[in-house]
């Protein structure tokens, strides 16, 4: 009974492993597109940085060099933007990777009471398989004499 009821317990304990490893990584699936979105961002404000200077050096009016400094703001600011959903994204990744690592030491945990509990079986089944063999080797010893 017991064994059945920890077969039951790995069992569950062991989807819960499952669901949190899926969930890790779609954790750091979602933390990597996120860095790369920053790196696709960066790139582009830099390329756009490169494009006002070679046109600044054509010369600008000012209200094309106020489009090139406000579009550069709005990229530094989605840039920021990106940083913090970043930093978001790790923190997700470190409590996924932390309730992954105690669904997984519950899981383990079962798995030794269980085999604790093979074990245990075993010792009465040769205590009982010895005292059998004692029993027939004494009764075996009285009828001969």
């Amino acid at each position: 009974m017991a064994g059945s009821a920890l077969s039951t317990l790995i069992e569950l304990a062991e989807n819960d492993v499952e669901n949190a490893a899926k969930n890790l990584g779609r954790s750091i699936k979602a933390k990597d597109e996120a860095t790369q979105q920053l790196g696709l961002l960066t790139q582009y404000r830099a390329d756009y940085e490169a494009r006002l200077q070679n046109n600044a050096q054509r010369g600008l009016t000012v209200s094309q060099y106020a489009n090139f400094q406000g579009f550069i703001g709005k990229l530094d600011q989605a840039i920021e933007g990106q940083k913090k959903l970043i930093i978001d994204a790790e923190y997700r990744v470190e409590i996924a990777k932390k309730f992954w690592q105690e669904c997984e030491k519950k899981r383990l945990s079962y798995k030794t009471l269980i085999n604790r509990n093979i074990a245990t079986e075993l010792k009465k089944e040769n205590k009982r398989d010895q005292k059998q063999t004692d029993e027939r080797a004494t009764r075996t010893l009285f009828y001969k004499k």
